[in-house]
């Protein structure tokens, strides 16, 4: 029952994240959750330790913390509306309470210290400070990581998938644990198709802003998008929305993935013309792992991009 419970509450995080600039009702929530709307609250508080409204405050501002570092040219009242603010006067109140700062201070790096940057740890803002730093630059190495880079058009995927809330820095158990999981559910159902069949990580969180115990990735599995997948517990499905990615090529060992998704922001972003969007960042892995000299793992970093 309680893989069930999980199931659910995963459904009205999924809502809740692709439609952040809507207003939410419990009642819509309660039947997206399939409780009712009485008992709701109680069971979201007791799944995840925050309040529906806690929940869904955290993410937005998560979100557009995210957003005014990644997108600097978009105004402050035009991020806070696309997080589901109704004016800038609540959105800055909410973000001064959450981050200790204004959004303006975060966007420009003003005020930022030990006391008072709250979750927004100084690695945030290395986008904008690494960005200009030469000692980072060697075409397109960096850090010790060499990495290519296209940007392509994407189509959506249709993925089934295994959640996990919590730290998951540098814990390959668990990510061993969570993709052998979905992968007994998925081959018990005979939806594994070797030729066809990508698996995936979706990162819903940004660690740097998000408290690590909160953070949530999604282990993905691709299924036809005319499948008739019936999920159930802890096994959910949704849709990747496609456009315009661009994809990192890596050749990873276990202690190199953090520099791989800095390489991305850091050094090939500031470059490229382009800008993050508000689609989710994933990893997906393209081929066998075992055929890698050295320990190293072929990895595609997918990070949904704009024009600036």
């Amino acid at each position: 029952m309680r893989e069930e419970y999980i199931s659910r509450i995963n459904r009205v995080q999924d809502y809740i994240e692709a439609n952040l600039s809507d207003e939410f009702s419990l009642i819509r929530l309660s039947q997206i959750a399939n409780f009712s709307p009485y008992h709701f609250h109680r069971i979201f508080f007791s799944m995840t330790r925050e309040t529906l409204f806690q929940y869904i405050q955290r993410v937005r501002l998560e979100k557009a913390a995210f957003l005014l570092l990644a997108n600097p040219k978009e105004t402050v009242t035009q991020i806070a509306l696309k997080c589901g603010f109704s004016n800038q006067a609540s959105f800055a109140k909410a973000f001064r309470s959450r981050f200790f700062m204004s959004a303006t201070e975060l966007r420009t790096g003003k005020g930022l210290n030990e006391s008072n940057m709250g979750k927004v740890f100084s690695e945030v803002v290395c986008y904008n400070k690494m960005a200009t730093n030469k000692q980072y630059r060697k075409g397109w190495e960096f850090m010790g990581i060499p990495f290519n880079v296209q940007v392509k058009e994407v189509s959506s995927m249709n993925v089934i998938y295994v959640r996990h809330t919590g730290p998951y820095k540098k814990d390959v158990a668990l990510f061993g644990r969570l993709f052998g999981k979905l992968f007994e559910w998925a081959n018990s159902k005979g939806l594994i198709k070797p030729a066809e069949t990508k698996w995936l990580t979706l990162y819903h969180d940004t660690p740097e802003i998000t408290d690590h115990d909160k953070l949530r990735i999604s282990v993905c599995m691709t299924v036809p998008g005319d499948a008739d997948v019936d999920v159930d517990g802890e096994i959910g499905k949704m849709m990747i929305p496609g456009g315009k990615y661009a994809i990192g090529h890596f050749e990873l060992d276990e202690k190199q993935y953090e520099g791989a998704w800095d390489a991305m922001f850091v050094e090939w972003l500031p470059e490229s013309g382009y800008q993050p969007d508000d689609r989710l960042s994933f990893e997906l892995y393209p081929d066998n792992q075992e055929e890698h000299p050295g320990g190293k793992h072929a990895v595609d970093i997918y990070v949904p991009i704009k024009p600036l």
